[in-house]
């Protein structure tokens, strides 16, 4: 059992966090948004005062794990957008990573964007529906350099940037969402519904002379 006493070893206590996310990931994958700071305790071998200590309230919990996952999505993103394929293919890609990604990990992706619907929502004052906004926000800033670096928007282009990488990760969060939820069609099909729907200026923009090309 670990004891309430800092080890005063940066190495040992970043390891130890790392720890306590694994295993707040495995009860994540098993109980969703009902996932609560008891059951992460218990997976982890430890109380809750301790839990807290750690990550402070659920919401200190939800927000590492947010940024544990998100990094990884990212990641995942901007190889599908940096592969060597022409453009429409490229952008099926990317919207078939955040799809792939929230259809292998739904549990995850409900916990990251769903209040739960019993006492644990309240738990502490938290609700997810507060801290889900900030995620989004962050990769549609992340998708709108992606797309200022690489097309050519003209003189208002940074702007633009920004509105459409905020607009395509609001479109894929809505449409994916609703996917997950109803399964209406396959994923290939909402991938290429979805590339439809862009394929407008972005295919006749051109490239930026001085970027990587998109």
């Amino acid at each position: 059992m670990e004891t309430t006493q800092q080890t005063g070893e940066p190495g040992a206590a970043e390891r130890r966090r790392r720890e306590l996310l694994e295993a707040a990931d495995r009860v994540v994958l098993r109980d969703g948004p009902k996932a609560s700071m008891n059951a992460i305790a218990a997976e982890a071998g430890i109380t809750k005062p301790i839990l807290y200590r750690h990550f402070g309230d659920k919401a200190g919990l939800y927000q590492a794990l947010a940024v544990r996952h998100t990094d990884a999505l990212l990641d995942s993103l901007r190889a599908a957008l940096d592969a060597p394929a022409e453009r429409r293919r490229r952008v099926e890609a990317t919207l078939d990573t955040y799809l792939a990604a929230i259809e292998a990990r739904p549990q995850v992706y409900r916990f990251l964007m769903h209040p739960a619907e019993d006492s644990h929502t309240a738990e502490r004052g938290f609700d997810v529906g507060l801290h889900s906004a900030p995620l989004l926000r962050r990769l549609g800033e992340e998708l709108a350099q992606v797309i200022s670096e690489r097309v050519d928007l003209g003189s208002d282009g940074e702007r633009l940037a920004r509105v459409w990488g905020h607009g395509i990760v609001g479109m894929m969060h809505a449409a994916g969402d609703w996917w997950l939820g109803e399964r209406p069609c396959d994923r290939a099909d909402l991938v290429a519904a979805l590339t439809d729907l862009l394929w407008g200026r972005l295919a006749t923009a051109g490239n930026r002379e001085d970027g990587p090309g998109f």
